[in-house]
This record gives structure tokens, C-alpha cells and sequence, in this order.
């Protein structure tokens, strides 16, 4: 008999830990350590889908066990409890995860069990892709062109009932309990039927037109199951597949480069995950080394009015409402927002990645920080320094008709698209007759920018 420990693996089907173990009796730890780093709304979906990982179990004959405690006094205490022989559990990625297991490990040692650890959340694990030199990789489009062309493992089905041990658990806690309020934000259904509909509805058709929707805020263009893969109740073999077969099912080369533009978006996930492997400390500290320290400017007034998307820039308020609303913000405009804090605002990365970490439902270590740190131009293969947005531009290219500005900033519903795209132009009286409740810029992009160049030219050294 096993002990199956779940973690950012909330499913049955094309679990490979899960598939490993033996009449396992599956768990979760609500690790209190972990929530100081969540919000509401993710630690709502989570329990989502426990109780969603909970039903399939139990329609497998068996159940999800669930304890509050530290992990490494509550996995050798499951193991007593139920005499098992083994525990076995997914591989971690992340530095903070990494230290965990070790510990576990450490004390499943001391007490007498084996561990068997399987990789579950990537297609390549870190070091199977890397340079000629045997390095890893450094710049995505190098990493790319050999994922690509890597052979994908197939999904695994989920266990039959006679692999599973015949346990009950108490039931979970309430939010309220782990110490959080209700979320103000609407959280997607959990659990892995949810995740399916999502990218069956994707595949079925926006994958298409994949490249040519997705910066667009206001089209339905993109799968919506970044928080599906983020807490695993989607693997990651199962959505490759499902894109293997939109592109089997495309009706002309256009189609199939569409699908392979989404299928990039999947390499990117784990090229940032390989970064964040070697490089555990790119979690606090900058993946690019400068000469000088970066001397962000970090005011609390402009990070405040950032936060509450109240900028007076109507793409990213649009952002950062979403952000508050949803849990989510549209990966375009994610790039956007955080280019006007890092470069409009100068203000660290990291104060950025802090608010993003605690508010979004999908957040993942990796791919968050690698995201951060390409638009502070700190990462690496990030954004020039010397290439900022300029936010007014970008909403203007992405969203003409300022319709998703429309939807979340409703202080500009009904005002024409050419107004809100020039709203940084306006005077005060034009910007009191169009939306008298809508700020003024905070910042002037202009001096901003010049600001940001030298700010990082001085950390350079230039």
C-alpha cells in the first residue's frame, strides 16, 4: 500500500504520480506556509477543486484525505495511520517546493519509509533540453525549436478502482476556516470536467485563430486554463494531446500554424519552469546581474492608484480592474501593466509580482516571475530596457474600439474609442465633458520614459 501525496496535481487522469502508486491512499496537506503567499480567490478555487478531486475519488470507490498541518509531521503521521509502505508524490520545481520535499524525505527516512518521487507537470523535464555545450537554455526561441521538435509522452488514464485504497475522509474545511474571507472576484468552475469543457471549447475553434485573437482583451480568443494547468486539475500530456488533435483536425496550413502558435505558449510555461529550476532565486532576486543596484523609484501613491486601477492610462486600469474582478487578467494586458510599473512607474518588479501572487487565481511561480522580470528587463531573454510600451499605444493596437476598456472601466462606457485612446492628450475640461470621473494620467509616458532608460543605464554602469 502507497501513500499518494497530491499537490499541484489535482486530478486522477494523467497523473503519473498517482499512476505509480499502489493501492495508494491519496492526500492533501493544507500546508499553512503556503497560504501566506495566496489570496481569497485562489485559495477558493483550490478548495474547489479538492471537493471536485474528493467526488471523482469517491466515485472510484475511494476518497481524498485532507490535513491541515505542516507536511513534514503530517505525511509520516498518514503513513503510520494507514501502514503504508511507500509514499509517493510529484516532483516540485520551485526552490520553496524543492526545500519541502527534502524535509519530508528526510523525516520518511528517519521513520522507516521509502519515497518514490515521479515528474508529472512538464512534457521535458529541466535538463533534457539544452544547449550543445549542455547548458540550459537562456534565450526561449533556441529552447523552442527543440521542444517542439522533442516526442510528447501520451496522457495516462485515470486508475481503476481496484489500484485505490478503500479510505473515507472528514470533510474539508471552509474557506473561513483557513482564515478567508469569500473573494470579491468571480472564480472559474474547478476541477477537471470544468478544465476539459474550457479546452475543448478552445480547440473546437478559437485555436484556429489563436494568433490572430490572442492579444486581442476583447475576443474570446484564448483557452482559459492557465489556472487548470496551474493547480494541475488538467495534465499537462492530456492538453497537449487535445491540441495535437486540433492540429490533426485543421483544414489548411494556416489553422495548423495557429495551433502551433499555442502549442509555443505551452513551451514558454516550461521554459520559464526550466529557468526557475536552476536559477531557484530568481523568486527574489534579478535573473540579470547589473553593476549597480536599480534604483526604483517605488512610490507608494503611484503603486496604490496601480493597484486600484486608477492610473488614468485606460488600458492598464482596465488591467488591474479585471485583475480585482476576475482573478485574472488577459495575458496581453498583463504585459502591459507591468511594463507601466516597471517603466512609467519605475518601480520594482517585485512589488508587482507580490500583488499578482496574492490576487491571481492561475498564479504559478515560474511563469509569473518570468513574465515580471521579461517586462522589467531583468529576466532572461526579457524586453530591452530601451524598449518600453507605451500604454496608450497599446491600447489603441489591441483593444480599437475600447471595448474590454469599456467593460472594466465603466467611467468610459459609452465614450468614443478615439477619445479614450487619446485620453493622456486631453485637456481637463475635454476630459470632464467625456468622464468627469475618470482620473488624469498619473504620470507623463514621455518623461517616464526617458526616466526608466536612465535608471537602468546608470545600473548598467553605461
Amino acid at each position: 500500500m502507497d501513500l499518494f501525496w497530491h499537490r499541484d496535481d489535482l486530478r486522477v487522469s494523467d497523473n503519473r504520480g498517482l499512476a505509480a502508486a499502489a493501492d495508494a491512499v491519496p492526500c492533501y496537506v493544507l500546508d499553512p506556509s503556503l497560504f501566506e503567499y495566496a489570496g481569497a480567490a485562489r485559495m477558493r478555487f483550490m478548495l474547489d477543486a479538492l471537493e471536485s478531486l474528493r467526488a471523482d475519488y469517491r466515485a472510484l470507490g475511494s476518497d481524498l484525505l485532507v490535513v491541515e498541518g505542516d507536511p513534514v509531521d503530517v505525511i509520516p503521521e498518514l503513513a503510520d495511520e494507514y501502514g503504508v509502505e511507500r509514499v509517493v508524490h510529484t516532483k516540485a520545481y520551485s526552490g520553496l517546493g524543492r526545500e519541502r520535499d527534502a524535509r519530508v524525505e528526510s523525516a520518511l527516512a528517519e521513520a522507516g519509509y521509502d519515497v518514490r518521487v515521479e515528474p508529472d507537470d512538464l512534457l521535458h523535464e529541466p535538463g533534457t533540453i539544452t544547449t550543445n555545450q549542455g547548458d540550459p537554455y537562456q534565450v526561449y526561441s533556441y529552447f523552442w525549436k527543440k521542444w517542439r521538435d522533442r516526442a510528447k509522452d501520451d496522457p495516462l488514464p485515470a486508475p481503476d478502482a481496484d489500484a485505490l485504497a478503500n479510505v473515507s475522509g472528514d470533510p474539508l474545511p471552509a474557506l473561513e476556516e483557513l482564515g478567508f474571507d469569500e473573494p470579491d472576484a468571480e472564480i472559474p468552475e474547478a476541477g477537471t470536467d470544468a478544465a476539459r469543457e474550457r479546452l475543448a471549447a478552445f480547440c473546437d475553434g478559437p485555436i484556429y485563430a489563436y494568433d490572430e485573437h490572442r492579444d486581442v482583451p476583447a475576443k474570446d480568443g484564448t483557452s482559459r486554463v492557465s489556472q487548470d494547468l496551474s493547480w494541475g486539475t488538467l495534465g499537462i500530456r492530456e492538453a497537449y494531446a487535445e491540441t495535437e488533435a486540433a492540429m490533426v483536425a485543421a483544414s489548411d496550413d494556416s489553422e495548423r500554424e495557429h495551433v502551433e502558435s499555442y502549442q509555443s505558449e505551452l513551451a514558454w510555461r516550461e521554459f520559464y519552469t526550466h529557468v526557475l529550476y536552476f536559477n531557484p532565486g530568481v523568486v527574489t532576486e534579478n535573473y540579470k546581474d547589473y553593476e549597480n543596484d536599480v534604483a526604483w523609484r517605488n512610490d507608494p501613491e503611484e503603486i496604490a492608484a496601480w493597484k486600484a486601477g486608477g492610473t488614468g492610462y485606460p488600458i492598464v486600469d482596465a488591467g488591474m480592474r479585471q485583475l480585482r474582478e476576475e482573478a485574472y487578467v488577459h495575458n496581453r494586458v498583463r504585459m502591459v501593466v507591468a511594463a507601466f510599473l516597471t517603466k512609467d512607474l519605475c518601480c520594482d518588479w517585485r512589488v508587482g509580482y507580490d500583488h499578482f501572487r496574492t490576487h491571481l487565481v492561475d498564479h504559478n511561480t515560474a511563469n509569473d516571475n518570468g513574465g515580471w522580470q521579461w517586462a522589467a528587463s531583468t529576466g532572461t531573454d526579457a524586453q530591452p530596457y530601451f524598449r518600453i510600451f507605451n500604454p496608450m499605444t497599446q491600447g489603441e493596437r489591441h483593444d480599437p474600439d475600447a471595448d474590454y476598456i469599456a467593460e472594466f472601466v465603466p467611467e468610459l462606457a459609452g465614450v468614443p474609442a478615439d477619445v479614450v485612446h487619446s485620453w493622456h492628450e486631453l485637456d481637463e475640461a475635454t476630459r470632464n465633458e467625456h468622464a468627469p470621473d475618470y482620473p488624469a494620467p498619473i504620470v507623463d509616458h514621455a518623461e517616464r520614459r526617458e526616466e526608466a532608460i536612465a535608471m537602468f543605464e546608470a545600473a548598467r554602469g553605461d
